[in-house]
């Protein structure tokens, strides 16, 4: 059975990042912290690793993790695909026993639980029944079909028959969902325009109006902690615009480093 287990992000401001997770979310940080390399919070299924930007890495949404039970076995039928490739990391890398690609180059973590790597750095409880939670990560790619069949077949996960956005293909590992939508640089006409790669992030809450009224009071009580403007300005609202394009969230918003964030009550 695989499952996705973590989502890492690249920041400059790392650990103000992961203090808005803690505060608007209620993810909890890992009891064994690692403050020089990185922030890992979790929603008790789904750990969110913020690392720190380094010289030549660019910031945001960067790469997710599978947990498989046999990662030998993965890396030897993810080999047969075109294009696929795994390198093993060092034993200093958390939760990241083998780094990937799939066909289209997306950056993904292998690991299985007896694998040395697989240290507890995430908060591994199971989270309570409506408590706030990480339910999809989307990506933009030019093959939309073809990365299904390679996660479907390589790692098992699981199509949903509902399409999140039209064109695009969504799989499950029976909790998180993994949105696979179509990028199209005409897409982006009016406004910025973003490359091929993870696009936003999903979470579940208790309730939209909570959520809001406690958006409003984090802002209020630390100024450093409210999220970047989406839909400002004309070029604003037609990326806004886009990313409405995903119909498992109803309210849009960014944090303060610009990792747009999909919410659901």
């Amino acid at each position: 059975m695989t499952r996705i287990r973590h989502i890492a992000i690249v920041s400059d401001q790392y650990a103000l990042q992961g203090r808005f997770y803690e505060a608007i979310f209620g993810m909890r940080a890992a009891e064994d912290k690692r403050p020089e390399r990185a922030v890992t919070v979790s929603d008790g299924y789904v750990g969110l690793n913020i690392n720190p930007r380094k010289a030549g890495r660019a910031a945001g949404l960067d790469h997710f993790g599978l947990e498989v039970e046999d990662a030998e076995a993965a890396c030897a039928a993810l080999a047969k695909h075109k294009g696929a490739r795994f390198v093993k990391r060092p034993s200093t890398r958390p939760f990241a026993g083998i780094s990937a690609n799939d066909p289209a180059g997306n950056v993904f973590d292998i690991s299985q639980p007896s694998m040395a790597n697989r240290k507890s750095v995430y908060v591994d409880a199971p989270a309570k029944a409506g408590a706030n939670a990480i339910t999809h990560l989307a990506i933009r790619t030019l093959h939309a079909e073809e990365l299904a069949d390679f996660y479907e077949k390589v790692f098992g996960l699981k199509r949903v028959r509902k399409s999140a956005v039209a064109g695009s293909v969504s799989l499950t590992d029976g909790r998180v969902t993994l949105v696979l939508m179509p990028w199209d640089i005409r897409d982006y006409e009016g406004g910025g325009i973003s490359r091929p790669g993870p696009d936003h992030i999903g979470f579940r809450v208790a309730s939209i109006d909570a959520f809001k009224e406690r958006l409003e009071e984090l802002g209020a009580n630390n100024p450093h902690l409210r999220g970047l403007p989406v839909g400002a300005g004309k070029e604003g609202a037609a990326r806004l615009q886009l990313f409405k394009g995903c119909r498992l969230g109803t309210y849009h918003l960014a944090d303060p480093d610009g990792i747009l964030i999909d919410v659901a009550g």
